[in-house]
């Protein structure tokens, strides 16, 4: 059964219901019937599927159909249960993958096992980089996981947003080594030289 009279045009939190958001949550539907069968028919019996749909129509207006869609097949493709609303909104966000990113604990577990100077490791991400460093390295280093993976998790989830968001995060900035200049010594300054040797070892 698939949700087609729109009624009023916006729901209760002012959003528009748009036809793609209608076909999205039927075709969501459609999807989850057919990978969930007997779980699916179990939650939504007979008449109960359009109300649900027009339920979670609503619930989920605040996502494009696009990410109702995703959710949905994230879901799918991760799970052998079906997927609550909670579920699809959780799964309706990109992965951290696709944007190079590790999981929040890999990451943790790569900035405090890094060795020093940080700048010059070889991170995964920059995100590990400046969440360790927002974080504070000695903080890390002479704290259990159970009190520092909450503070790096948050700096890291915030940096992961905005590398989802579309910024570009800068690569750390490598100790560049001290150069050295050495010109050659010319024959004068040679003599000179070997003359003050001489004259240390008293030959």
């Amino acid at each position: 059964m698939c949700i087609r009279d729109r009624g009023s045009e916006t729901s209760d939190t002012e959003q528009p219901i748009t036809d793609a958001h209608i076909d999205a949550i039927n075709q969501l539907f459609t999807e989850l019937e057919l990978a969930y069968h007997n779980q699916f028919h179990k939650a939504f019996p007979g008449d109960k599927t359009n109300v649900a749909k027009q339920l979670w129509l609503h619930s989920l207006l605040d996502l494009s159909p696009e990410e109702i869609l995703r959710g949905g097949r994230r879901s799918i493709k991760e799970s052998a249960y079906l997927p609550t609303l909670h579920t699809i909104r959780e799964m309706s966000r990109p992965s951290l993958k696709e944007f190079g990113l590790p999981d929040v604990h890999s990451a943790y577990l790569e900035a405090c096992r890094a060795p020093s100077p940080k700048a010059a490791h070889n991170w995964s991400h920059p995100a590990v980089y400046h969440a360790g460093r927002a974080a504070d390295w000695y903080f890390l280093a002479n704290n259990p996981e159970r009190s520092a993976f909450p503070v790096f998790r948050e700096h890291y989830q915030r940096l992961c947003q905005q590398v989802i968001d579309g910024e570009e995060l800068t690569q750390p900035d490598t100790p560049a080594l001290p150069q050295e200049h050495s010109t050659p010594l010319s024959l004068d300054e040679r003599r000179e030289k070997l003359r003050e040797l001489r004259r240390e070892l008293d030959l």
